[in-house]
């Protein structure tokens, strides 16, 4: 699932190949962004952990071929390890999206979804409560399940 989201996204070659180890740091990361966005919309400060994790992501992926030394061939500039790169890339661009929506003009509109127990953060506008119409419609569901088994208890 990590594969197909990260290339959907232009993030990834398709059969990029990425393991475990990969997603679990992108899960990580996910979480870490998380704890930013509740904190920027509940009006705390910001989680030192969550800000190192978001900081260290943004500065993983070298912007340029770095220069190595090899004894044979002497300085010479190469790429990391192609699955590391695509990984460190993704993280990367993805901190790179948070610190901006984070401290954009758009920060002011950050919402959590109303619908628990969803753990979705969507940028408000009009009435729009939920990230999705998922999320709406299962709290109308739950709604007028409530009001119905409240009359039918009268």
């Amino acid at each position: 699932a990590t594969n197909q989201w990260l290339t959907e996204h232009d993030l990834a070659p398709t059969g990029a190949g990425l393991q475990e180890t990969c997603a679990a740091q992108l899960r990580t990361l996910r979480e870490q962004i998380r704890a930013l966005l509740a904190s920027r919309v509940d009006g705390h400060p910001a989680p030192p952990s969550a800000l190192a994790a978001l900081n260290g992501a943004l500065s993983r992926a070298p912007a340029a071929s770095l220069l190595h030394w090899d004894p044979t061939r002497g300085l010479f500039r190469a790429d990391s390890h192609p699955i590391t790169q695509i990984v460190d890339h993704a993280l990367a661009a993805l901190a790179d999206n948070a610190a901006d929506l984070l401290t954009g003009p758009d920060a002011e509109r950050l919402a959590a979804c109303g619908s628990s127990p969803c753990t979705r953060y969507l940028l408000r506008h009009g009435r729009r409560q939920w990230c999705s119409t998922r999320c709406g419609d299962r709290v109308r569901a739950a709604r007028a399940y409530a009001r119905r088994t409240r009359l039918e208890s009268h």
